[in-house]
């Protein structure tokens, strides 16, 4: 265990002692979200208050539309930084792996899956910092606009940020392990921030997709955590909408709250289900291809 805190403490002085890095993946969620509550905000309140209007004959209370705009943007922001910002953080294995010094942390004494147990760690608690803070801000700016959110709902909150903190640590941890430059991270943090959103959900409701595309993000992991926020985000705002019949289920159904799989509803236990299923499969995956892989480095060495 002393050795396994040793390598997290030495992997994020690492990443730290970068500061442009850091910074950058700090601010980054930050803009994001402000770029959201600028530009988006209101297009989702619209999108709401016409439905229930046209639907409904119901005129939302100006609180109540903001709380739930809201929670859409601090779900979706979260969502996708729990997966781009691991990207980033995972810089320091790739570094390691390009500067060599990977080789010789590979011939010593440390057991190889405990030291790539190690970068995996370091990275998420690098995220979990970066994601944390950017959830605290989006509580404060809820606070300001509209705040319905219950204790219950913020330890949820929490939980789900968490767990898609490992995932996306896992998901980044096997592809940076494949990849031998820092510009082939960059490249692929790129190509990763501006998709991911759109492949879990979080950009767009999946009542805006055609439904070949939507049946297929069922299928994907991130789907069920970013379900899992838009509901404990939003669903304290949905339920101080109107009680009439069939309101607060089209709200739910039609901003993603709840995932129907083909006709059946998925209850938030399969989602947990799903994800820590997910994150134990990726990291184990993770971590035998790594001590393969040095291994196999080691003896390619002594010959």
């Amino acid at each position: 265990m002393k050795r396994l805190c040793s390598l997290i403490a030495r992997n994020c002085k690492v990443y730290f002692r970068d500061k442009s890095v850091f910074f950058s993946s700090l601010i980054a969620p930050l803009i994001l979200l402000f770029l959201y509550i600028a530009f988006l905000s209101g297009t989702y309140q619209d999108t709401l208050a016409n439905m229930l209007l046209n639907s409904f004959s119901v005129t939302l209370d100006k609180s109540v539309a903001n709380a739930f705009a809201g929670g859409w943007l601090l779900s979706s922001l979260i969502a996708v930084s729990a997966v781009s910002i691991a990207f980033t953080a995972n810089m320091v294995m790739v570094q390691d792996n390009v500067t060599g010094r990977i080789d010789d942390f590979s011939v010593s004494p440390v057991p190889k899956s405990m030291l790539a147990l190690g970068y995996y760690l370091s990275t998420a608690l690098v995220t979990l910092a970066i994601c944390f803070l950017a959830l605290l801000v989006g509580f404060i700016y809820l606070g300001i606009v509209g705040w319905y959110l219950s204790v219950s709902d913020i330890f949820l909150v929490i939980l789900d940020t968490f767990l898609l903190v490992m995932f996306g640590t896992a998901l980044s941890a096997i592809f940076c392990s494949l990849i031998k430059s820092q510009g082939g991270v960059t490249a692929v943090e790129v190509i990763v921030s501006a998709s991911y959103g759109f492949l879990c959900g979080a950009y767009m409701p999946f009542s805006q997709l055609a439904n070949w595309i939507s049946s297929v993000l069922k299928f994907l992991p991130g789907t069920y955590g970013t379900v899992l926020l838009h509901e404990h985000l939003m669903g304290s705002a949905i339920d101080r909408m109107p009680d009439l019949p069939g309101l607060r289920g089209a709200v739910r159904s039609l901003f993603d709250c709840e995932l129907d799989f083909f006709g059946h509803t998925v209850a938030p236990w399969v989602s947990y289900l799903v994800i820590i299923l997910t994150v134990v499969l990726l990291v184990g995956a993770y971590i035998l291809f790594l001590s393969l892989r040095w291994r196999k480095r080691k003896k390619e060495k002594k010959l």
